[in-house]
Parts: C-alpha cells; sequence; structure tokens
C-alpha cells in the first residue's frame, strides 16, 4: 500500500483534518493540495524514486507536499527549520534531492543558499497553480513495502549527514501499532506542538490522519500560552511532547491551573521525564491517560509504551514492547543479562528501519542481527518492564562510580521550585569526575545552589552528590526539544579551565 492512501483513505470527505490560526482544512480540501502539488512535482519532472526535500514549519502546505510526494512514488526529505547553509548544502548533495519544497521564510533563513528557483514549489505558488483532483493523477503503487519513503535526518557532520531510510511498510507498520495501543479513532483531535521533521512530531500526523482524526497545528511553544488557548479553543483530546515540554507546563505555565476538560490522552516520548514530573502530570489531568512511550528515527517513531494504569506500580518504566515489536535487553555478545543487570536495548520489528543512507559503516554498527541496537542502558524487573538507565555515554562516574545522570536530574526535579536540571561530568583529578548541574529556576522561586545541594544529600549517596549547581535562563535545547548535553558540557569544562 502507497502511505498516501493510507494517510487519506478513513478520513470522511467532510471530516476536519488539519486546524491553524488561520484556516480549517476537511479530507476532501486536504486532498485537492496535495492533488495541486501532485501535478507540480510532476511537470517539474519528478519521476518515482527522486527526492524531494520539504523545508518549513509544521502547516497545511508542509502536509499537502509530504503526501503528495508518497502519493508519486518519490521520496520526502524533510529537513528541520533551524538548518545552517552548510548543512542544507551537504544533505542537497548527499540526499540528491534535486527539487525542494519550502516557505518564504524558511528560504530567507539560509543566506547565501542559492536555490534554483526552476525546481522550487512555495507556499503561495498554491494560490496560482491550478487546481486537480487525486482522481487524475495515478498513484503510484508501492509492491514491495521495502520501498523508500522517506529520508528523516537524525545527526551526523556537515560533511557527512546521517539520513535514515524510512519505508512505506515502516510508516504503516509503526503506526498501525501506535493507533493499536492509543485505541485512536476519529474523534480524537490532537495539539501538535513539535515539528514534523521529528519523528515523534511526524507520527502524531501518521496516526491521526490514518484514523480519520484532527490536528491542530501550533509552532509557538516558545510561548506555552498560546498552546494552552488553542487546546481549550479547539477542544483538543490529545497532546504530546518531549520532556522539556512538560517541564515548562508545569512548572512555568497556566498549565495546573487549567481544567482541559477536553483532554484524554496525553503522550510523552523524546527522553526521560523525572517521576516527579509524572505524577504531577497524572494529578494535573485526572481524567487523561499519560502515556509514557520510548522510541528512536531508527524504529520509524515507537518501541514501547508503559499502560496509563500502570503509571504508579512501574513509574519511572518506558513499559514493554508496542504490538508487533519485541524487545530484549542484552550484553556486549548479544545474550539476555539476568533480571535486574544492566544492558542494552535491542529491538525487532516490521518499524525497524532500512539503515542509514551511503553509510554501511554506521548501518552495521547500529543495525545487528536483523534488530537495532539502540545504544540506551536498561534493566528488566520480574514482570519483564524495562527501566531505563541512561546512555552510555551519559553514564557520570564520579569516584570510581557508574550512576545515571537521570538519577541525578530526577531526585533534583523533587525540588518544586525548579523547572528543569542537567547534570554532566567533568574531569576531576581527585574524583576522576566531578557532577555539575545547571538549573532553571521557576518563576518567583528562590532557592539556591545550597539548598539544592542539601536536598541532594538527603536523597542520594554522598560519592554522588554534585559538586557544583549553577543557574541559568534556560536549558540550551535542539531543535525537536532536547536537551543538548554537549554544550553543557563544554560550558562546563570551561569553567574550570578544562581544555575541550
Amino acid at each position: 500500500m502507497n502511505t498516501a492512501q493510507y494517510l487519506l483513505n478513513y478520513g470522511s470527505k467532510q471530516q476536519i483534518a488539519l486546524i491553524t490560526d488561520r484556516e480549517q482544512i476537511s479530507y476532501d480540501v486536504l486532498q485537492g493540495r496535495v492533488a495541486t502539488i501532485a501535478v507540480e512535482l510532476q511537470r517539474l519532472g519528478v519521476k518515482p524514486g527522486d527526492k524531494v526535500a520539504i523545508l518549513g514549519a509544521n502547516s497545511v502546505f508542509w502536509v499537502a507536499c509530504y503526501i503528495a510526494v508518497f502519493h508519486i512514488g518519490a521520496i520526502a526529505v524533510p529537513l528541520p527549520t533551524t538548518i545552517q547553509p552548510e548543512e542544507y548544502e551537504s544533505v542537497k548533495q548527499f540526499s540528491e534531492f534535486r527539487v525542494i519544497c519550502l516557505t518564504k521564510l524558511s528560504a530567507r533563513r539560509l543566506p547565501g543558499v542559492v536555490f534554483d528557483e526552476q525546481f522550487c514549489i512555495y507556499e503561495n505558488d498554491l494560490e496560482s497553480l491550478p487546481a486537480a483532483s487525486l482522481t487524475d493523477i495515478p498513484e503510484f503503487p508501492v509492491e514491495d513495502m521495502e520501498t523508500e519513503a522517506a529520508y528523516m535526518l537524525t545527526s551526523g557532520t556537515t560533511s557527512k549527514p546521517k539520513l535514515v531510510r524510512v519505508s512505506h511498510g515502516n510508516i504503516i507498520a509503526n503506526s498501525d501499532s501506535i493507533v493499536e495501543y492509543l485505541k485512536l479513532d476519529s474523534d480524537d483531535r490532537m495539539m501538535v506542538a513539535m515539528p514534523f521533521y521529528y519523528c515523534f512530531g511526524l507520527s502524531l500526523l501518521h496516526t491521526h490522519l490514518h484514523v480519520g482524526g484532527s490536528l491542530v497545528l501550533n509552532n509557538r511553544f516558545a510561548y506555552p500560552e498560546s498552546i494552552l488557548d488553542q487546546m481549550e479553543e479547539t477542544e483538543c483530546t490529545g497532546f504530546a511532547g518531549v520532556p522539556s515540554m512538560y517541564h515548562t507546563l508545569l512548572r512555568k505555565s497556566t498549565f495546573p491551573k487549567r481544567p482541559l476538560r477536553h483532554l484524554r490522552k496525553v503522550q510523552q516520548a523524546g527522553g526521560h521525564l523525572p517521576p516527579v514530573l509524572v505524577q504531577e502530570l497524572r494529578q494535573q489531568l485526572p481524567q487523561a491517560q499519560v502515556f509514557v512511550m520510548y522510541g528512536q528515527t531508527e524504529a520509524t517513531a515507537r518501541l514501547s509504551y508503559l499502560p496509563p494504569e500502570l503509571l504508579d506500580s512501574k513509574l519511572g518504566s518506558i513499559g514493554q514492547a508496542i504490538p508487533g515489536v519485541s524487545l530484549r535487553v542484552v550484553d556486549g555478545n548479544g545474550n539476555d543479562v539476568p533480571l535486574g543487570e544492566v544492558g542494552e536495548i535491542m529491538a525487532w520489528g516490521d518499524n525497524i528501519t532500512l539503515g542509514y543512507l551511503n553509510n554501511p559503516e554506521a548501518t552495521a554498527k547500529k543495525y545487528v542481527n536483523g534488530g537495532l541496537k539502540t545504544g540506551d542502558l536498561a534493566v528488566k524487573d520480574e514482570d519483564d518492564f524495562i527501566f531505563i538507565v541512561d546512555r552510555e555515554s551519559d553514564i557520570l562516574k564520579p569516584n570510581g562510580m557508574r550512576v545515571s545522570s537521570k538519577k541525578i536530574e530526577s531526585c533534583i526535579m523533587e525540588m518544586p521550585q525548579l523547572v528543569n536540571a542537567a547534570a554532566v561530568g567533568v574531569p576531576n583529578l581527585e574524583t576522576g569526575e566531578a557532577i555539575y548541574v545547571y538549573a532553571v529556576l521557576a518563576p518567583n522561586s528562590h532557592v539556591d545552589e545550597a539548598d539544592v545541594l542539601q536536598h541532594c544529600r538527603q536523597r542520594l549517596p554522598l560519592a554522588v552528590v554534585p559538586s557544583k549547581v549553577e543557574f541559568i535562563d534556560g536549558l540550551p535545547l535542539n531543535s525537536n526539544g532536547k536537551v543538548v548535553l554537549s554544550v553543557l558540557r563544554e560550558r562546563a569544562r570551561e569553567s574550570v579551565g578544562v581544555l575541550v
């Protein structure tokens, strides 16, 4: 099945598909815009297997371009709006996209980049392009479900980008699994505050369009009150976010004072949310189900979830594998580790992607024995529920011990006066590695370094109590809302005079 058909086949013609601050788009109108762009892509010479980049904030235009690319059998290359000119040129050369769909604003944010206007489709071009119907454009038949559908940028340098090859089968398999455990249907209306070029945000698009639901698009999470206002106005039934978003909502907005009575499904993934904040979230939304989830771009999106009814008994767990996925915690030889011992999470399933584009070395390291090495260290309990310890690169090593940075952060976030906190390691001659913490104060809060350290001494072994706590206005975040620990590590090292 072509993913375009999968996304648009179930929506009632008059059902609202997309809501922005400017318009509401029904499924039949969305199909018309998909058709218009598909015709224009073919006019520009795009054939099955060709690559088409998409650059811009979440919008009706972005969604229509994305689906149109699938419809004609091309490969979508979503680009982050924060991409820099050098990285843009590198990804363009590496992925070999020739045509790009973008907004004028995105173009202006790339000074020095020369766009070949004859191979660009701009958002405002939709006003002048002739209307079309999907019935006029034959849909490319996808007979092999390993046919490439998208290249997702995950990480890498400007000289060699890391693009994950996602197939039509990957998208459909992962979306089916998510729809099943979330029990999504056409009555669900999701507030989307994460970008579609991020796999978590994109999974919201896939799943809700497939069931004929609605998505509310808001690109202004820097102003969380606008998100909350629109959620109330549009009666959203769902919200999804990464940890930094919940830190802000719970500790730095009016979210705790709003009933949000229509909200019934809340999703959290993209990193560790301290247990105390999970509990705050549940208490704030007693009428809603809170789903703690885990995934990776290399797994299309989701790998596991914790059923909401187990949040108390399995607090801190990422749960168990989603339908169609198998998860194991293994040692360096690929053998299952005993219960309670630390190993690496490996995953198998139809959602495991095809590997990295033109990078056989990285692919061979990540994709092993038909499965995916996640790089995340974890333990399993007696009920086979998985608890992530940390990523190997984020493990702290003070006084010859190994401690999870997440454990330190979870302890500190028990203090309600803080919005967020991140712990990093700094080389130290006496202890091997000292723990530095960067924390963000909640509005009108008054705690100092001594207060935080005293709290840690009461809750943690003395050997892993941080050496220093520094308060900053905000943690550095990447375009997906995740904390960039490398920036904090460098800042910490510079503060103590360690060469980096």
